[in-house]
């Protein structure tokens, strides 16, 4: 046996289309093995004082890695879309994109949101999505989206749900996605009016909810692509990352360690109590009406953004291995920063805002770059330790075990350090964890395996 199914993977700073072969070995069984077909850069654009992302760009790169990828397996089977949340298109009568999409990073948000929970306290707000606070959420961007923009939109769909309109002409919102929105009831699992009249918003601009593994629609003609069926996965690619944490027990704690960290568990039910909301927790929608029970933290964009800045001056010889060696060097105990801090969302200045936050804590600012990236990390696995002792505290499921996901799970150093700091044990990998979640659901849809979360992650 050996079936294709295409993952489209898109990140906050680039994408890929991987191909998931699922092959059975006579002494292993059933597997997944993945190949990367295309990769492509992705990034905010400024436009106007504000950033964008590059839709356009984006499509006609998912375009060519499908069209890749079906050179070399004409017989696939299917299609899986995930990329990051929160963002979304607007479409008008005529189903073209108005405007670039807004980048979550943007800032415009910020006078907002007290209109918002004017409407809508954030008490209720918690009490309907179970969201943790967070800037960015689009109930907040479309409460910031200019009037004449909003005015001509037809149709407001997620980037992962655009994308598969583009492919299959169908709309709809896809559940683990349309749970980061601020605007989805976390108990229903549907679209919650009380949320979208806050804003002044109708249900019919967004798209019917659809599960992962129900199918959203046909390749269309005219793309260079089979007529095979676009699968609803996870398309959260945290909703498939965690598909794809290969746990053998249900007590687990997950990192999903990228530009941002999710920190979490994944739960039976919503935990909507008043000290989840004051902990600033989230509850979003996972693979099989599971919840994501956990918090954005954050991530190895401060890294990417110091390195950055290193790479374009003096220190254009100073690699990531390297770093991470002289890092690993340096004594414990050194200067912390909250990297839950607002400051640090923006691009920029990275290295400058990271001391002068050290400096206002009363430490003594780290100066070299190997200084810089221990306490990037040191900060980073003392902010998952205390999120998990969190979650467990306020779930009432242990942990017994933390799995690192992601980007991240390469990273020695950052695993060593949260052992040390949660105490607990610390499984690495797979580095590729959102891939396989995409391909696993797929792979179920089309009844290759059967039943629930522990049958799909037997096959990691």
């Amino acid at each position: 046996m050996s079936e294709v199914f295409a993952a489209v993977d898109i990140g906050a700073s680039s994408g890929r289309v991987m191909a998931g072969i699922l092959t059975d070995d006579p002494e292993y069984g059933t597997g997944i093995e993945l190949v990367e077909v295309h990769r492509f850069a992705n990034g905010p654009v400024d436009l106007d004082g504000h950033l964008h992302w590059d839709l356009p760009t984006l499509w006609s790169e998912t375009l060519r890695g499908l069209q890749m990828l079906v050179a070399r397996w004409p017989e696939v089977s299917s299609i899986g879309i995930d990329t990051w949340a929160v963002d979304y298109g607007l479409l008008d009568d005529s189903g073209a994109l108005i405007g670039l999409p807004y980048c979550y990073r943007d800032s415009r948000t910020e006078p907002v949101i007290d209109r918002v929970h004017a409407a809508l306290s954030p008490q209720r707000l918690y009490q309907i999505s179970g969201l943790q606070h967070l800037p960015f959420n689009t109930i907040y961007q479309l409460a910031a989206e200019p009037a004449e923009r909003l005015g001509r939109a037809a149709a407001i769909l997620l980037l992962p749900d655009l994308l598969a309109e583009h492919l299959t002409g169908e709309r709809v919102a896809e559940a683990t996605n349309a749970s980061t929105t601020g605007l989805f009831d976390a108990t229903t699992r549907q679209w919650s009016s009380e949320a979208l009249s806050a804003i002044g918003l109708d249900q019919t601009l967004f798209g019917r909810i659809v599960e992962p593994g129900q199918t959203i629609g046909t390749v269309q003609e005219g793309l260079g692509l089979p007529a095979v069926p676009v699968i609803a996965v996870g398309s959260h690619d945290t909703a498939s990352a965690v598909v794809g944490v290969p746990a053998r027990t249900k007590n687990f704690g997950y990192v999903s360690s990228g530009t941002w960290s999710l920190v979490g568990q994944e739960l039976d039910a919503p935990v909507l109590t008043e000290a989840s909301r004051a902990a600033n927790f989230t509850n979003e929608g996972g693979v099989d009406c599971t919840i994501r029970y956990l918090r954005n933290v954050g991530g190895l964009w401060l890294l990417e953004q110091c390195r950055a800045e290193w790479e374009s001056g003096d220190r254009a010889n100073t690699d990531l291995a390297g770093l991470l060696r002289s890092a690993a060097a340096l004594p414990a105990g050194g200067p912390v920063i909250d990297v839950d801090d607002p400051t640090f969302i923006a691009p920029g200045d990275m290295v400058a805002r990271i001391q002068a936050a050290v400096e206002a804590s009363g430490a003594v600012a780290p100066e070299s770059p190997a200084a810089i990236t221990r306490c990037i990390l040191d900060s980073l696995a003392r902010s998952y330790a205390r999120t998990l002792t969190a979650a467990a505290e306020l779930s009432g499921q242990s942990i017994e075990v933390v799995h690192i996901v992601g980007g991240g799970s390469q990273n020695t150093l950052l695993c060593e350090l949260t052992a040390r700091a949660s105490g607990l044990p610390v499984i690495a990998g797979p580095v590729e964890a959102t891939a396989l979640g995409n391909v696993a659901v797929q792979a179920r849809t089309a009844g290759i395996v059967s039943g629930g979360l522990s049958a799909l992650r037997q096959l990691l």
